[in-house]
């Protein structure tokens, strides 16, 4: 049986009204304030969706597809794209259904997903426990206000899914320092959950008429004691690796130092893949617990 205190101070202080019930939790008493759950919902303007902390065997869709989620005056919003995060929706992302609010619980229409009833735990000032018990999962959300969210950290600790959302990223640029070498000739570059594609298609190549040269594996690192470094893998099928130094400029923007040739390399993405409340792409964008493998090397590129 899952017994747990369901406000911790922190929301006490401001959401407790002046009644008190006692209630009986594993046979001790403890005093629980009657609070307004609606209020400790919308007291952040963003729920970070922490995918690695989930708890349990079981799946809720829409929370398992979102990087974060929004309670406001009975709407939920989701921002399922970390591409346009912070600015879709003024920063709530899109509308993806209606919730209600009971004592310790809320209660969610999703406009795919269907309805579904979750208790509501306060772990800290500003984290949250939702959890289904149909399915005996748990996870845990992080509050924000949109001025203080950390886009930075969103688009590193998910950078996996941000390559995948565009179906392609084309070459814009290539520095003139830096030696000759084979992926010079390589100027679109396609990520998928499990294996990459690039081409050799001249610049400006639309997308359908793409035809893809290479194929491989690819991996992303995390670099010890360097959290905004990520190093990249591209494991060609038919010749050697080429290793990176994988930075992000912008949501659509990524740059690629290769450390053997000392050559920089930007690449725009064109073909933006929207995760919306259905169609294209909701089943094979789902979240999984996941960590990169961590690299013991430091920067090489001067920035």
């Amino acid at each position: 049986m899952k017994t747990k205190l369901l406000l911790l101070t922190v929301f006490i202080a401001t959401l407790m009204t002046s009644c008190y019930t006692e209630v009986i939790v594993e046979d001790e008493f403890i005093d629980e304030p009657i609070y307004n759950t609606s209020q400790v919902l919308q007291s952040y303007d963003l729920w970070y969706v922490d995918i690695n902390a989930t708890r349990g065997n079981g799946e809720v869709p829409f929370l398992q597809r979102a990087f974060t989620i929004s309670f406001n005056r009975g709407t939920l919003y989701a921002n399922n794209n970390i591409v346009g995060i912070g600015k879709t929706g003024n920063g709530f992302g899109i509308d993806v259904g209606y919730y209600d609010t009971v004592r310790g619980a809320v209660e969610i229409d999703h406009d795919i997903d269907g309805q579904w009833f979750l208790d509501v735990f306060a772990i800290n000032g500003n984290t949250i426990e939702l959890y289904d018990a149909r399915s005996d999962t748990s996870y845990y959300l992080k509050g924000y206000q949109t001025g203080n969210f950390d886009y930075d950290m969103l688009f590193y600790d998910n950078i996996n899914y941000f390559l995948q959302e565009y179906h392609a990223w084309e070459k814009t640029y290539t520095s003139l320092e830096g030696a000759l070498n084979e992926f010079d000739n390589e100027n679109f570059l396609q990520f998928n959950p499990t294996f990459f594609r690039s081409s050799v298609d001249p610049v400006g190549t639309p997308l359908v008429n793409l035809r893809w040269n290479f194929e491989g594996d690819y991996s992303v690192y995390d670099i010890e004691a360097d959290e905004t470094l990520k190093t990249l893998t591209l494991a060609y099928r038919s010749s050697s690796n080429d290793y990176f130094e994988l930075y992000v400029i912008n949501e659509s923007t990524i740059e690629l130092y290769h450390p053997s040739s000392k050559t920089v390399y930007e690449f725009r993405g064109k073909g933006y893949q929207e995760y919306l409340k259905a169609g294209k792409g909701t089943v094979e964008k789902k979240r999984k617990k996941a960590s990169n493998p961590i690299m013991k090397v430091k920067r090489s590129r001067d920035i």
